[in-house]
């Protein structure tokens, strides 16, 4: 394999798993905003009741990144990621029947059971092992398709939703997990490579809690932890932040839309310097965009171009902040236990994107707005940009 390409038989396998990931963003993640209105008018439920279930799926898919990292790193790759298709498709069959507002909890939660072993960290972990020299350059195309997962699922499944009804809806994505997923996982990720370390479980246990240790983890877990919060917070909010910013009503609503594509630009911007600038200054620079965004939108607070500014850094500095935080163990820790490392952080990643858009909400007042919760992100994502550039600094002396 040469310094700057894959084998074209590698390039195919990251495609591949490539296409899973963005079946399973899409079907999941961004399929639920719009199951929310059908659900809550069958089962009776108002809007609280209903996001729960979103929330029950991210503390379920957060308790388990630790032990799916375990595995995954010990050469359970295969079984791992097929298992959790399969678990996927059955929660979307269950979810079809539901009938009670307990039932749809309990989908839910399933859901997050079988996500902990399909989405980026899993696959992330994968490349890692299947690809020691040029793991950041395989995930960065991972999240080129992932990155377009709400492009394509949001009108496919409302046009299902509209064509076949929630409950058949629900059915053909199952199917999409049940004959697609789990039998490319399960073919794709046979002859998964082994450790020798791995020869010694109680070993491979010590060489693992040593690197939990060293001061590098704990820094670039705050920078992971605080990143995620500080991106999370933003999504439910942002229509209504840039409103309040200037924007015409047409253009905050349209301008968020076109984040997705932001982040796919900012992956592709990242794909194109990987040979041509210095990986760890990369790390540096991109994670100051959403700061920078957060400065951009304090400062120009009542003007519209301020509130396009802050979206272009805000997309730009995501897409590429996604690349950053699953890799930065696997160049600032360890490379071999890369998965055990990030799901650690599973739980604590999970109660930070579950807690940002509340804590969003409950800084907003009338007299001022999201302002004080905007400063607060600020603060919270410079903390977190310090962070990752001492680990840098302590790594490199």
């Amino acid at each position: 394999m040469s310094q700057n390409h894959f084998h074209p038989r590698d390039a195919r396998f990251v495609w591949a798993l490539s296409l899973l990931q963005l079946i399973s963003w899409g079907s999941v993640f961004y399929g639920f905003a719009l199951f929310m209105e059908p659900l809550e008018q069958a089962l009776g439920m108002n809007r609280a009741e209903s996001s729960l279930g979103f929330s029950l799926m991210l503390l379920a898919e957060g308790v388990l990144a630790f032990p799916v990292g375990r595995w995954i790193d010990r050469g359970h790759e295969r079984t791992v990621m097929t298992v959790g298709s399969l678990l996927v498709a059955l929660a979307f069959v269950l979810h079809s029947q539901i009938t009670t507002v307990l039932e749809f909890y309990a989908v839910w939660a399933v859901l997050g059971v079988g996500l902990a072993g399909t989405l980026y960290p899993p696959a992330f972990a994968v490349l890692t092992r299947r690809f020691p020299q040029h793991f950041r350059r395989a995930i960065i195309i991972l999240t080129f398709l992932g990155g377009l997962a709400s492009t394509v699922f949001i009108p496919l499944v409302a046009w299902l939703i509209d064509a076949l009804g929630w409950r058949d809806a629900l059915c053909v994505l199952a199917a999409m997990h049940l004959l697609v997923c789990a039998p490319v996982h399960w073919l794709l990720l046979r002859d998964a490579p082994q450790r020798a370390v791995l020869a010694s479980t109680q070993t491979d246990s010590a060489t693992f809690w040593h690197f939990v240790r060293q001061p590098q983890f704990w820094l670039l877990a705050t920078f992971v932890v605080l990143l995620m919060g500080v991106t999370s917070a933003l999504p439910a909010h942002m229509v209504s932040l840039l409103r309040e910013s200037g924007m015409a009503e047409s253009w905050a609503i349209a301008v968020p839309a076109s984040i997705g594509v932001l982040q796919v630009m900012g992956r592709l911007g990242l794909y194109m310097a990987e040979h041509r600038v210095d990986v760890h200054a990369t790390n540096r620079w991109v994670t100051v965009l959403i700061p920078l965004g957060f400065l951009t939108l304090l400062i120009g607070a009542g003007h519209g171009l301020w509130g396009v500014l802050f979206v272009v850094f805000y997309g730009l500095g995501n897409g590429m902040l996604t690349i950053v935080k699953g890799t930065v163990m696997a160049q600032y820790v360890s490379r071999e236990h890369m998965g055990s490392l990030n799901g650690l952080l599973g739980l604590p990643m999970a109660l930070a994107r579950a807690a940002a858009p509340w804590l969003m909400g409950l800084l907003w007042s009338a007299e001022v707005g999201y302002t004080v919760g905007l400063w607060v992100m600020l603060a919270a994502s410079v903390v977190g940009v310090a962070a990752l550039w001492l680990a840098q600094r302590l790594r490199n002396t």
